[in-house]
C-alpha cells in the first residue's frame, strides 16, 4: 500500500495502521485491504464506491435512527451525521482501539446523536428492541475477510426484527452471495424488496426493504437534493442498482 504510515497500534486482534497518501487517509488492519478511506479535507465524505452506495436507502426513507455495525474509521457514521443532523446513530465496534483511532485520525464526531457500543455486533443486535431502528448498515470485516455473521440467516432474522415497518438493511459483501442459497431464502422471507449494487472493486451491497416502494428516476429531485447535502453522485449510483424481486 502506497503512502506514509502516520500511526500504528496493536490490540489482541492485530495491527491498526493509518496511512496518508496524497489527499486521502486510510485505515487498514495489517493488510493490503483498505478498511476505511476518507478525503482529509472532507472527512464526512465516503471515498469507496461501496460505502457511498450503502447510503442509498436514505433516498427512499430518511431514518430517525440508524444502526452501523462495524465502525472502522467511522465513515458511515460520519456521513449519516452530516447528511441527517437529527438522526440518532448507534454504531457498534468490536475493538476499542479502532474507535480511538477513528476519533483521533478520522474526525469521527463527538456528537450527542452518536451512541457507541464496544462489543460483538451480534450481541448488540440481539439486545436491541423490536422495531427500534429504521436503517441497519452492516460492514463487518477483519484484516483479510468478512465477518461470517453477515452471511448467517440468524443475522438476517435479527436485523428484520430490529427494523421498523419501513426499515432498510444494507450489507457489504466481498463477493456476491448465492441468490438461490439459504441467505437469500431468509432475505426473501423477511423483506418485501431486495436490491443489489456491484461496485467497481467487486464488492456487492445487498439492500433489503421491509415494504414495497416507488422506484426513483435518476433525475428525481430527491437525489438532486441529497447530492447538494452530501456529494457522492447519488444519481449515478442509483442508476446501477438492480432489483432482485
Amino acid at each position: 500500500m502506497k503512502g506514509e504510515i502516520i500511526h500504528y497500534t496493536r490490540d489482541a486482534l492485530g495491527g491498526i495502521l493509518v496511512v496518508d497518501y496524497r489527499k486521502h487517509r486510510v485505515m487498514t488492519f495489517d493488510s493490503v485491504f483498505e478498511q476505511s478511506k476518507i478525503d482529509r479535507r472532507r472527512p464526512h465524505l465516503p471515498v469507496h464506491e461501496y460505502s457511498r452506495a450503502m447510503l442509498l436507502p436514505v433516498a427512499f426513507a430518511q431514518p430517525a435512527h440508524a444502526t452501523v455495525l462495524g465502525l472502522g474509521g467511522g465513515v458511515m457514521a460520519s456521513a449519516l451525521l452530516h447528511l441527517l443532523p437529527e438522526c440518532q446513530v448507534h454504531a457498534v465496534e468490536l475493538r476499542p482501539r479502532v474507535l480511538e483511532v477513528a476519533r483521533e485520525y478520522f474526525s469521527l464526531p463527538h456528537s450527542t446523536n452518536l451512541i457507541m457500543t464496544i462489543g460483538d455486533a451480534r450481541d448488540a443486535l440481539g439486545k436491541a428492541p423490536d422495531g427500534s431502528s429504521d436503517l441497519i448498515l452492516a460492514d463487518m470485516y477483519n484484516s483479510d475477510r468478512m465477518s461470517p455473521a453477515q452471511a448467517q440467516r440468524q443475522f438476517i432474522r435479527q436485523s428484520s426484527r430490529v427494523l421498523g415497518g419501513s426499515g432498510w438493511l444494507a450489507i457489504n459483501y466481498h463477493r456476491t452471495p448465492d441468490i438461490n442459497g439459504p441467505l437469500f431464502h431468509q432475505l426473501r422471507a423477511e423483506f418485501a424488496v431486495l436490491l443489489l449494487f456491484k461496485s467497481k472493486t467487486n464488492n456487492t451491497v445487498i439492500f433489503a426493504s421491509k415494504r414495497p416502494f416507488e422506484a426513483l428516476r435518476t433525475k428525481d429531485p430527491t437525489l438532486v437534493e441529497l447530492e447538494n447535502r452530501l456529494p457522492i453522485d447519488w444519481r449515478r449510483l442509483m442508476g446501477r442498482v438492480i432489483r432482485l424481486n
